[in-house]
């Protein structure tokens, strides 16, 4: 089919587009009858393991304990019986290897018995380690090409789940992903590493507090995950949009989302029945979504989870994107997890919403209404405010990518610049301590205030203050929002960072306290002390105002924050001595798995950029510029055929087509021969550097003609779909 014929058709299919899915039904089968059941959790392993293995493993869930090895048989003697009762017929150890995707590879519980039948063979060997062929994955040279092995390693806190299909089911089993040495190949095991760490250093602090928890402090995590949702006939007859996920060329539309009235407005019939199936496979799987909504865009959405410990939060995110993907094709629909799939609207991310404590204690970054909780508080958000000043570089580095880049500082994204929102109030109450007048802080401010009531230091708002939607660290009452993460990544890389972060600010604040109070200073006096010393140095990633503002740009220059605006300067931060120390003081990572991450995420970035600018080389000559050829032939022949009859043609349009097609093409040229240039250094940062600096240029180039040639060539010869119908048509 050609792409005038893909482009037509698309338009036809949804003009006549009828579900085929059947509707669901919601009486005999109730969200709340259905939450969980296909989720092997406490309730099922409670009903089902012998009461001493059940305690044996709730100890290993609940507080850390090392898991006793002879209860994996039972357990996964019964794992498989229940997974065989809900109709599976293989098993999969899940992982995050570092492509960034979710791997999977499917093994028989069939086993033959020798005898022309089969037996169903589950053993704990089996749960706890499986074995991959390791070589395909990325590895960054931490291993050779010919060295296969790699093992995957049983999560024990993330439950195991089915996962339906419609001609069967099958079970998912999370875990980690190393090499036979030891070496970390995925994104989950440096989190749990990043979880130890935080919870050793946490325990500390609390400890000066008095507090003795026996409940380990994890990091909390809520993904705000936005997408963008289009007809799947659309996505057939856009190659670019197919193979890249973004639009590689396209003119803005007559109307966007300058009207505002896409935000929470109605959800269509079509995507709202996908919405509500994508919400039942998730009740099944434990996912406790919450919230749906239109997001600014046009053909923008949103999808958010309640609060869950951060390991099982990123588990559900991933399964949530998948989800996403599959059950759209069901409804005709195709759903995009590109930061920036259409230039000129919104692009999409995944806000992090992270907070620490545990069920005891609650959020430690919540102000409380004690005295004690008020101190504590402080404390914690100290530690959270030299951490983003200490480690800004390292936390962008998370969230860095080549589709992020075209989203971060743009007016739907913060800017690369890291900083903190703490709000005017809870600011006022802080820079007191700097001032010397911790009595009067926070008094000047209308609202109630809580009284800290720990001798001279101030009562705390409890209000911090409107939410900064320009900040990309800020705080929201009890947590921080991040909000620079993109919404096709994986939330594990920010979280390490941040529990990694938190547990050397922690570790600082615990050594600074224990020193102050050796020196037989008072626990009050110790407190005001710390948090003076942190605020006299690193208050400068605090700011409150407009990210967006270049008059903040300068100010953020002259306090010293970086400001990485791309991948290649932002991956640069993962090999810094001081990023370095700080993983490998908190045993997440060492200097060359870290060494690694570095090379395989500038290899995507490189990869990426290649694959779009060929992409934009071949739509360029096949689609594009025939469709001007045939409208420029078109204008001729009937400027040819008026001055025939004596007439005097007007040659504008034919002359600004005739110009652009030859700007495209020459355009096309240059971009053919830097993407050359570039293609030959491999996909260290020098090539990175020459993608960013020399192929992307020339790409906007390209697609600068190419748009114009859009909003001039004929309708009926345009052959790509365009930004109005794949955004407005359902």
């Amino acid at each position: 089919m050609s792409s005038k014929s893909a482009r037509q058709s698309a338009i036809e299919a949804i003009t006549t587009y009828k579900p085929e899915a059947a509707p669901l039904n919601f009486v005999d089968t109730k969200p709340t009858d259905i939450f969980g059941c296909n989720v092997f959790n406490d309730r099922v392993m409670r009903e089902r393991l012998p009461k001493s293995v059940y305690k044996a493993l709730r100890k290993t869930i609940e507080f850390g304990e090392r898991m006793d090895p002879a209860i994996a048989d039972t357990v996964a003697a019964v794992m498989k019986d229940w997974a065989i009762e809900q109709g599976a017929t293989h098993f999969t150890h899940i992982f995050y290897p570092l492509t960034g995707q979710t791997a999977e590879k499917h093994d028989s519980f069939l086993m033959p018995d020798g005898s022309g039948g089969v037996i169903a063979e589950f053993s704990g060997s089996m749960l706890i380690r499986g074995e991959p062929d390791a070589s395909s994955f990325p590895s960054g040279g931490l291993r050779s090409t010919f060295e296969a092995r790699g093992y995957t390693a049983w999560d024990v806190t993330s439950p195991a789940y089915i996962m339906e299909n419609r001609n069967g089911t099958f079970l998912c089993i999370p875990t980690m992903f190393l090499s036979w040495t030891g070496v970390a190949l995925d994104k989950k095991t440096p989190m749990l590493r990043s979880g130890q760490a935080l919870n050793r250093e946490a325990h500390r602090v609390l400890a000066l507090f008095g507090e003795d928890s026996p409940l380990p402090i994890v990091s909390y995590a809520g993904l705000e995950q936005e997408y963008f949702c289009i007809d799947h006939n659309f996505n057939f007859a856009r190659p670019d949009l197919q193979i890249a996920g973004r639009s590689l060329f396209g003119a803005r539309p007559a109307k966007g989302q300058e009207f505002s009235d896409q935000y929470f407005g109605v959800i269509p019939q079509r995507v709202l029945s996908y919405m509500m199936e994508v919400e039942r496979e998730l009740y099944k799987l434990g996912v406790p979504v919450r919230t749906r909504h239109n997001e600014v865009a046009p053909s923008q959405y949103e999808i958010a989870p309640l609060f869950e410990v951060s390991n099982l939060a990123v588990d559900h995110n991933h399964i949530i994107m998948s989800m996403l993907r599959n059950v759209a094709k069901r409804y005709g629909l195709k759903c995009l997890l590109h930061e920036k799939p259409f230039a000129g609207v919104n692009g999409s991310g995944k806000h992090l919403n992270y907070s620490i404590g545990n069920a005891e204690l609650g959020t430690l970054f919540d102000p409380g209404e004690t005295p004690h909780a008020n101190a504590k508080f402080l404390v914690f958000c100290a530690a959270m405010i030299r951490a983003v000043h200490k480690f800004g570089g390292l936390l962008r580095a998370t969230v860095a990518s080549a589709s992020n880049d075209h989203r971060l500082g743009a007016n739907e994204a913060p800017p690369a610049i890291m900083s903190i929102f703490l709000g005017d109030q809870l600011t006022e109450v802080f820079e007191a301590f700097r001032a010397g007048r911790v009595e009067n802080a926070g008094g000047g401010r209308t609202g109630r205030a809580l009284n800290l009531g720990v001798d001279t230091l101030p009562p705390l708002p409890a209000d911090p203050g409107d939410r900064n939607r320009t900040s990309p660290v800020a705080f929201t009452g009890n947590r921080f929002e991040f909000r620079a993460l993109g919404s096709s990544q994986s939330a594990a890389g920010s979280i390490t960072a941040l529990n990694t972060m938190m547990a050397d600010s922690l570790g600082f604040a615990a050594d600074w306290l224990e020193k102050e109070l050796a020196q037989g200073k008072t626990f009050n006096q110790a407190l005001e002390s710390f948090i003076t010393h942190v605020i006299d140095e690193h208050s400068a990633v605090i700011f409150n105002g407009d990210g967006y503002s270049e008059v903040w740009h300068k100010e953020a220059e002259r306090r010293g924050l970086p400001n990485l605006r791309t991948t290649p300067e932002a991956l640069a931060e993962l090999t810094k001595p001081e990023v370095v120390n700080l993983y490998e003081k908190a045993g997440v990572l060492n200097r060359a798995e870290l060494k690694a991450r570095q090379e395989i995420y500038l290899e995507q970035y490189c990869k990426t950029v290649r694959t779009e600018a060929n992409l934009v080389i071949r739509m360029a000559h096949t689609i594009i510029y025939p469709a001007g050829m045939r409208y420029q032939g078109e204008l001729a022949a009937t400027a040819a055929n008026m001055r025939a009859i004596g007439k005097d043609p007007k040659t504008v349009t034919l002359a600004e087509i005739t110009s652009n097609l030859r700007l495209m093409q020459d355009a096309c040229g240059q971009l053919e021969d830097v993407l050359t240039k570039a293609d030959n250094m491999g996909y260290g940062f020098e090539a990175a550097q020459s993608y960013r600096d020399n192929v992307l240029p020339r790409m906007l180039e390209v697609r600068r003609y190419a748009d114009l040639l859009e909003v001039r060539v004929a309708d009926d010869l345009w052959a790509l779909p365009n930004y109005q119908e794949i955004l407005f048509g359902k």
